[in-house]
């Protein structure tokens, strides 16, 4: 079946939910693991230490996550992309709402950490397969010409879960931290349930995506995972190489530089950070479906190398400003930053999903995205907190940043692009990035 406009704006709708939701469940745990989780599950005499102990845990659901491409990618690749990604829905849901219901470590001493850790891995394991999966929906849906402006509806749900989750906790901030403490931190997660039986109703209303369809009358891999690693392990590795700034300088920009902002020696009032991310979260959310529109115009690959610079520009004077408090510049620099990573983001779905060719796509597409969110994203809040307390200087984090910056730049540039408009059984021919077109 050929990709219509029409069908794309429901498969990019229900992507964008999906993902909206999958996003939220995330952040929301990566807030609270600024915020809360180090004194409540990983109670220390050394504030710093709390921190990086929450931060560890947060970095478990990143080493999960290519297990989670894996199977999810097999399921996507053999019984449809519909079919996974209802199954990660459920999954990030019950996950979520379950830390929501987890006593501390005050009420039953380690057993509370080990529960936090077994429920974030399964969230790992869920956003694995979810990202490829939305990812393929939007895109193996949208005519060639479009791909990146529809790719972008499921990197909108990006921002729109950060700013749903920091949203959430600005608002009971402004209660009181006794409140968050004392069992507020919470709310935002039971409240997962109700933003699951949505996207549920929304993914169940969308078609199967039509590569698949022609996949399966054409040529279908028994082991998709033996295929991708024979076939595609070159194109994995550049995929892999791609997110540094993507994953893990976003992860830089808001989790780490919440902890930073909120811990000692700065000590700023949480309200103001939780309130900068929150408006810089609703910016990027405009910004991001522009930023793909311009994709598919300028070529995707320009938007990503512009994208690169900016966020480097826009990065060094934000953590620079904070420990001076000027809260207008704080502002200002938090939605530059989100602005500039748009452009490394946006353009990111159809970027890795067109370095694949149809068969065992899903797989390798998750299995890059799974293995590079482990890498950059896992560990960068940890790593950035571990430099600053052997170095001293926030110098060494602006550094470990623009060097992720010049890896994503090269493997971008190498990254090869095919097209879906050739038959599945014939060999596809890469492409360079030719995106400039007018949308119609």
């Amino acid at each position: 079946m050929t990709p219509t406009h029409s069908r794309a704006r429901r498969a990019g709708i229900a992507a964008f939910v999906g993902t909206t939701i999958e996003w939220y469940d995330f952040y929301v745990y990566a807030t609270a693991a600024a915020l809360v989780f180090g004194p409540l599950f990983f109670p220390s005499d050394d504030p710093l230490a709390e921190t990086a102990a929450a931060f560890a845990t947060f970095a478990i659901a990143f080493l999960v996550r290519p297990i989670g491409g894996i199977v999810f990618g097999h399921i996507g690749d053999k019984l449809g992309r519909r079919v996974s990604l209802v199954i990660t829905l459920l999954l990030m849901g019950v996950a979520t709402v379950l830390v929501g219901c987890l006593p501390t470590y005050e009420t039953i001493g380690i057993a509370a950490p080990i529960m936090l850790i077994l429920l974030r891995a399964l969230q790992g394991l869920a956003v694995g397969g979810e990202w490829g999966g939305a990812v393929l929906m939007s895109v193996e849906h949208a005519p060639e010409k479009s791909k990146t402006f529809y790719g972008g509806f499921t990197q909108l749900g990006n921002p729109a879960g950060a700013l749903l989750a920091s949203g959430i906790f600005a608002i009971m901030s402004r209660m009181g931290d006794d409140f968050i403490m004392n069992g507020g931190w919470r709310i935002p997660f039971l409240l997962s349930i109700v933003l699951v039986g949505v996207g549920l109703w929304v993914r169940y209303r969308v078609e199967e995506s039509p590569v698949f369809e022609q996949k399966i009358e054409g040529r279908k891999q028994s082991m998709p995972l033996a295929f991708a690693l024979r076939s595609n392990w070159r194109t994995i590795l550049l995929g892999i190489g791609i997110l540094p700034i993507s994953t893990g300088g976003y992860y830089l920009a808001t989790t780490f530089a919440t902890a930073y902002a909120t811990g000692e020696p700065i000590s700023m009032n949480a309200q103001v950070i939780l309130d900068a991310m929150t408006i810089a979260s609703f910016i990027e959310f405009v910004v991001t479906l522009p930023v793909a529109w311009l994709g598919d115009k300028w070529g995707r690959k320009n938007i990503m190398y512009l994208g690169l610079v900016t966020s480097v520009l826009t990065f060094v004077p934000f953590m620079l400003l904070l420990p001076g408090k000027v809260e207008p510049l704080i502002f200002l620099f938090a939605s530059l930053v989100r602005i500039a990573m748009s452009a490394t983001y946006a353009p990111l779905a159809a970027i890795l999903a067109q370095m694949f060719r149809p068969q065992a796509r899903y797989t390798s597409l998750a299995l890059s995205y799974g293995v590079g969110a482990a890498i950059w994203a896992g560990f960068s809040p940890w790593f950035a907190t571990q430099l600053i307390a052997w170095t001293g200087s926030v110098w060494s984090v602006i550094a470990m940043f623009t060097g992720m910056a010049v890896i994503a730049g090269i493997c971008t540039r190498l990254a090869p692009q095919h097209s879906d408009e050739a038959p599945v059984t014939a060999s596809f021919t890469a492409r360079t990035d030719t995106t400039a077109t007018t949308m119609p």
